[in-house]
């Protein structure tokens, strides 16, 4: 589950009798202004209901968002509201903790939830044809939860895990401190997130009261986005909720703000740079000038701004502007990273020269335009993912108090350049400002850990028990059917050999390039020139040969367009902007400038990254995985160095890019609103000249062989948490058809939130972790298997034992058929769900034919698991997981 702080983002039958009851139980009161596709209505009891029809999949995102947060948690017990989160995962009346583990993985397993200062969400992504059982779902949790004293013992272990998590994260310790000075006595001085002493001073009955106080259908807005039809889905809701009782809401509390005091933070990061920041408190979502604000802050983070304007200077490796919006107030910060070696002061009197520049002489009238045409993009780029615009939906009404995200451009749209610097003078007040400064800390050598996994300790380990359905999910849930493809993208070959995907999608007036070429440092960099590639990528930020840096991103300003280039290159544009955003991206991909002087800043920052690098715990733990699994002179052991970079010249970058980005190596996938025929000629207008220069690069990397076990501690002072690592190689590449068998059982290991098998052990049972995953890392030459997981130092050890008799269980004993069915089931459902944004189509389409698989691989592989025997699982896992050989590598304190 997320706790966050809100960034401004914003089945097909039913009976005629629930058609009934919405025109006599529900009242319709949409505006007649109410974009289409939007169904709005407000149920008898109070609940608010909005229902956005998009077809891009047949897929719906429901949010149930509770107008409660951290706000309204007691002082002393300030995680209250994310417990109650937690809580709601462990069951309700009539839906118990495992029905409702297995429900929400046999539906694809994509349910999360989120607590904020004044709203808590719940969120499914599900097939549409699921919707009831979503809905069901959350209609018995609005009406109670079970909260019992042993659920919450065993919840508490999680959630403390979570906090450990964070506080083992410099950037989240750092923006917590901000918050504690801008915010000083009220509720906003901390995050959602809660603390230790708090969890530990939570009971059940608290957590039970919050809930009977808070959680009513007056005091919640429901937001449904994806294929349906609204009126019946309407009638779903008001069949489900509609009974639902009304509460007499508890009086919430008054915040009143102290003027903000200056003050200078210092802290240690893990990190390889320093970051300055400088933050203010600025007016929150509730003022008037808040519009104004938001223009401001597009402008202050555009990169044709000043601020940004830096890192081509060569004063900082990055720069940008954020403003966190709360209900009451906001939190604006500006923030550089620089060299450890660099001058903070320098860099703060870098940024506060800007900012007051701003104040006294405002902003410049072209990027205020600039903006509102961004926002524009924005507004429509939304409709391209279905669970992202259920939650922009939810932001705009729940945390925004309007009507739709449209009302927010709305906004934007009537803001004026004077609006903008008189919002500027007023608010940028850095006499009341709050300065950061983080320095690097370096970490200790990796040391091998005493003990390490010595043996096959005895621990008593759950099950994932057979778990009897409720009524109203066992019908929905039994199918296991191949799902109908719904994609059918058109594949063509260029003359120069670019490979061309074209998916025509309608659901909004966009159109998106993605570019791949298959390429791989490790094996491509000339010896002694590692970092080449990085440079390059880094780059092409500079524009073009007809136009440099700043003309190129007023270019894309004035349609509005985003745009990146290198080995992945992508322009996401209106459609009728098309043509000309692939001719910008064409221009900046085949024919970049390179400057000398950029290349020179470029070089000379990343050799001091390498430098810092080195030094780092992230890096020192990468690279003792790496070191542990492969052999020397395995090519993925070759790491860039200060060396290695400064040895590389303007000649070497533009040599590696002629050689290695190459049509033939290549593939476009376009998708949005635009014919085949026209996507293909407007690809071939500005792409057909490319050429290939000299014979194909080897891009695959050798075969591995089997690794040792190995047990490595490195050092970080700046975690309480221990980050952890097991992995050992396979020698097994994309083409073995064993890959789709060891696919579904990891997906009975940890494929599902609370019903797979590690979750159950170390998260339900145990409490030991607040999350942890497994995976194939399998390519076209080798593969490896991981786990990773997060847990205090002294439960290290017993959380990789638990994990090795999973394994080691699922090697010797079949899976049971209705635990194996559930994960078969899951993973046809994560099907559709694959298709529920137009980034994770083009991405999906992209990776399969990087590796050479035919691109209806998916329903193929739905297919194979349909027919996978829990025998099949178990020949694989026997065959080719080794437990016994992980490498483990622990980040942070040293494991006990």
């Amino acid at each position: 589950m997320m706790v966050g702080n809100a960034k401004r983002r914003l089945s097909r039958a039913v009976s005629a009798v629930l058609f009934a009851l919405v025109a006599v139980l529900a009242h319709a009161d949409a505006a007649p202004t109410a974009p289409r596709n939007v169904l709005r209505a407000t149920l008898d009891n109070g609940l608010r209901v909005v229902i956005v029809r998009n077809t891009l999949a047949p897929v719906v995102a429901t949010a149930v968002n509770y107008m409660v947060g951290s706000d309204e948690a007691p002082d002393e017990l300030p995680g209250t509201a994310h417990a109650m989160e937690h809580m709601m995962f462990r069951g309700s009346p009539g839906l118990s903790a495992d029905q409702l583990a297995n429900i929400g993985s046999v539906m694809g397993g994509v349910f999360n939830a989120n607590t904020r200062e004044s709203i808590t969400q719940y969120l499914y992504t599900v097939p549409a044809e699921d919707l009831d059982v979503a809905l069901h779902i959350e209609a018995l949790r609005m009406q109670g939860v079970t909260a019992s004293k042993e659920d919450w013992d065993k919840e508490r272990g999680a959630i403390e895990q979570e906090v450990a998590q964070d506080l083992s994260n410099p950037s989240y310790v750092l923006y917590e401190k901000l918050r504690a000075q801008l915010f000083a006595g009220t509720p906003y001085a901390h995050s959602a997130l809660g603390t230790r002493p708090s969890f530990e001073a939570t009971t059940a009955e608290i957590l039970k009261r919050f809930h009977d106080d808070w959680y009513a259908p007056n005091n919640a807005i429901l937001v449904v986005v994806g294929d349906v039809k609204p009126r019946e889905a309407l009638a779903k809701v008001r069949l489900l909720f509609g009974a639902i009782k009304p509460k007499s809401l508890p009086p919430r509390p008054q915040i009143e703000f102290a003027p903000v005091e200056p003050a200078r933070i210092a802290m240690a990061t893990d990190r390889p740079n320093a970051s300055v920041v400088i933050a203010m408190r600025l007016p929150g979502l509730d003022s008037r000038d808040f519009p104004a604000l938001e223009a401001l802050a597009d402008v202050l983070a555009s990169r044709r701004f000043a601020l940004y304007g830096l890192v081509p200077q060569g004063k900082a490796l990055s720069a940008s502007f954020t403003l966190d919006p709360l209900p009451r107030a906001s939190l604006a910060y500006a923030e550089v990273s620089i060299p450890p070696d660099a001058d903070p002061k320098q860099a703060e009197a870098e940024i506060r020269a800007i900012l007051s520049d701003v104040a006294a002489h405002g902003v410049p009238a072209d990027l205020v335009a600039a903006a509102k045409r961004q926002e524009r993009r924005a507004s429509e780029f939304q409709k391209n993912d279905i669970a992202d615009l259920a939650g922009v939906w939810s932001d705009a009404i729940a945390l925004y108090g309007l009507k739709s995200p449209q009302e927010d451009l709305r906004r934007i749209e009537r803001v004026s350049v004077a609006d903008v610097n008189r919002v500027a003078r007023k608010y940028l007040d850095l006499a009341h400002a709050v300065v950061a400064v983080t320095t690097p800390t370096a970490s200790g050598e990796p040391v091998s850990a005493q003990g390490g996994f010595g043996g096959r300790e005895s621990i008593a380990l759950g099950e994932a028990k057979p778990t009897a359905m409720p009524d109203w999910a066992t019908a929905a849930l039994g199918r296991l059917e191949v799902p109908a493809m719904t994609l059918r993208p058109l594949v063509s070959t260029l003359p120069n050999g670019v490979t061309l995907i074209v998916q025509p999608e309608d659901v909004s007036d966009t159109i998106s390039v993605y570019g791949h070429v298959r390429n791989r440092p490790d094996t491509e960099e000339p010896p002694g020139k590692e970092g080449v590639s990085q440079i390059m990528e880094r780059l092409f930020s500079y524009g073009s040969e007809t136009l440099d840096r700043l003309a190129f991103e007023k270019a894309l300003d004035d349609i509005g367009a985003s745009e990146d280039a290198g080995a992945d290159f992508a322009v996401q544009a209106l459609s009728e902007d098309f043509d000309r955003g692939v001719a910008l991206l064409a221009d900046n991909e085949l024919h970049p400038a390179f400057p000398q002087e950029a290349f020179e800043v470029a070089r000379d920052q990343l050799a001091k990254y390498a430098a810092a690098r080195e030094k780092t715990p992230a890096y020192l733990a990468s690279r003792a995985l790496r070191t542990a699994l492969f052999p020397s002179g395995d090519p993925s052991l070759r790491d860039p160095t200060e060396q290695s970079l400064r040895s590389v010249n303007r000649e070497d970058v533009v040599a590696y890019e002629k050689s290695v980005l190459r049509p033939d190596m290549t593939t476009i996938v376009v998708i949005g609103k635009v014919s085949p025929d026209k996507a293909r000629a407007t690809i071939e207008k500005y792409f057909g000249s490319w050429r290939a220069i000299g014979p194909k690069p080897n891009v695959d990397l050798p075969v591995a062989p089997p690794n040792r076990p190995a047990t490595i501690a490195v050092p970080d002072e700046s975690r309480v948490q221990d980050s952890v690592a097991l992995a050992h190689t396979l020698a097994l590449n994309r083409a073995n058809p064993d890959f789709y068998a060891l696919q579904l059982g990891d997906s009975v290991l940890a494929g599902g939130f609370y019903s797979a098998r590690l979750s159950i052990d170390l998260r339900k049972n145990a409490g030991l972790v607040y999350s942890v995953g497994a995976s194939l890392q399998v390519g076209r030459t080798r593969g490896a298997y991981l786990v990773q997981y997060a847990s205090d130092p002294q439960n290290v050890e017993q959380a990789q034992a638990i994990v090795a008799n999973d394994i080691r269980a699922m090697q010797t004993a079949l899976v049971p058929e209705d635990e194996l069915d559930r994960s078969k089931t899951m993973m046809l459902r994560k099907i559709p769900l694959g298709e529920s944004s137009i980034s994770e189509i083009a991405q999906g389409l992209l990776a399969r034919s990087d590796l050479d698989l035919p691109l209806d691989e998916p329903w193929r592989a739905a297919a194979r698991f349909v027919a996978l025997t829990p025998e099949d699982v178990r020949a694989a896992f026997a065959k080719w997981l080794r437990p016994d050989d992980f490498v483990r590598v622990s980040q942070g304190p040293a494991p006990k």
